[in-house]
């Protein structure tokens, strides 16, 4: 069966898509604030650690792209990069908070850093970014990249199931 009809079409727009991302990691890292020391706190972590990947690389590879294509001003120049450079702290972090001990303050901290590193990134992008590739895109372009965006979600979650299944064999 080719992997286009296996994908989950939502018919959601690029930004809609994204907006949903933002709106489950965050809602992952208020659980994960308020968590109890242990396993709940490595179980959620890893999802936020899976989620925050998997969103990241279809933002840097397919919608900050369009954007930056499109963008038509320094600022948008400006959006683009600092978005960037934004994902690549978040990367420097989840390895740090993946190799501390979930039952220490440390652990928290460094989690109550992320949430706010997330939070940050989430609403410029929500407040500038999102609201300049509307004017810059229309709705078909808009529909048509958040298909790519799904299509684009859904393999690398395929490919992390095989991933797994493999190492598991």
């Amino acid at each position: 069966m080719p992997a286009r009809s296996r994908t989950r079409k939502t018919g959601k727009d690029a930004i809609a898509l994204l907006k949903q991302d933002h709106k489950n990691v965050r809602a992952l890292l208020k659980k994960l604030e308020s968590a109890e020391e242990g396993d709940e706190r490595l179980e959620l972590f890893s999802q936020i650690e899976n989620e925050l990947k998997l969103h990241t690389q279809i933002e840097e590879e397919i919608f900050y792209p369009a954007f930056h294509q499109a963008s038509q001003s320094e600022k948008d120049e400006h959006l683009y990069y600092e978005a960037v450079e934004e994902h690549h702290v978040v990367d420097m972090v989840l390895p740090e908070i993946r190799d501390t001990d979930e039952n220490s303050d440390d652990f928290a901290a460094k989690a109550k850093v992320l949430k706010d590193l997330v939070e940050h990134h989430d609403d410029e992008e929500e407040a500038e970014m999102f609201p300049k590739e509307h004017k810059l895109m229309d709705s078909s372009e808009l529909k048509e990249l958040g298909q790519h965006l799904e299509q684009r979600k859904m393999e690398l979650i395929g490919s992390t199931r095989n991933g797994r299944k493999r190492r598991a064999a």
